[in-house]
């Protein structure tokens, strides 16, 4: 289930207005919600985006394939990202490139939080 602060259950993202030009200690900006996993935008741009993600336990992603490279770091507790069908076990710390056009999905290993860069391909 994904927090989007609807009452639908659909997945989504919201927001994050982070000010400019300040500090901020990522792994405090979102919290854990039981039962679900809670996405929330800090930059969304025409050429990617950065969100920050938190999984309570048992929660993951199913598989997926997207059309650009994807960075992934864990901030806090560890998971599973398997990319073609190759498991990689994360500690806190620790990221990935996950290759575009890749399948991929995340297990959870307890509760833990990420960041997701998606760069876009960008046509000049």
């Amino acid at each position: 289930m994904y927090n989007t602060g609807k009452s639908n259950g659909q997945p989504g993202t919201t927001n994050l207005a982070l000010e400019k030009s300040k500090s901020h200690i990522i792994v405090e900006i979102i919290e854990y919600v039981l039962n679900s996993v809670v996405i929330k935008t800090i930059i969304k741009k025409s050429t990617g985006n950065i969100s920050v993600m938190s999984f309570d336990a048992g929660e993951g992603l199913t598989e997926k394939i997207s059309p650009f490279d994807t960075y992934a770091q864990i901030i806090d507790g560890e998971a599973e990202i398997v990319i073609d069908n190759k498991s990689n076990f994360l500690n806190s710390g620790q990221g990935i490139i996950i290759p575009a056009h890749s399948p991929n999905h995340i297990n959870p290993n307890g509760r833990f939080k990420m960041i997701l860069t998606i760069i876009q391909n960008v046509v000049a």
